[in-house]
């Protein structure tokens, strides 16, 4: 990947679900516990400690050192289901041609 992404916003959802929009203008909702694996992610599993996450050098990261890459996040799967993503895409502006 030539690109490297940058997330410029971050939102908890619901559970371990964060809503990012990347530099690109790309937005998807992340299941980021797809990730806690091993000990560094431990506190993480708590609710209270994972909504502690704030963007730095254009990631997600926690205040115990933990992030995740930019380009994985990217690269993950958006959870919405496909009518949220539909419903997003209908409320969008449109231009008219007249």
């Amino acid at each position: 990947m030539s690109y490297l992404p940058q997330v410029i916003r971050a939102k908890h959802v619901r559970g371990f679900v964060v809503a990012t929009r990347f530099d690109d203008g790309t937005e998807k909702q992340v299941d980021i516990s797809q990730w806690f694996k091993g000990p560094v992610f431990k506190a993480l599993r708590d609710s209270k400690f994972f909504k502690k996450f704030f963007i730095e050098a254009g990631t997600l990261a926690w205040p115990n050192g933990v992030d995740i890459a930019p380009e994985a996040l990217y690269e993950a799967k958006d959870v919405r289901s496909a009518g949220e993503k539909n419903r997003k895409r209908m409320n969008k502006p449109r231009h008219s041609s007249a």
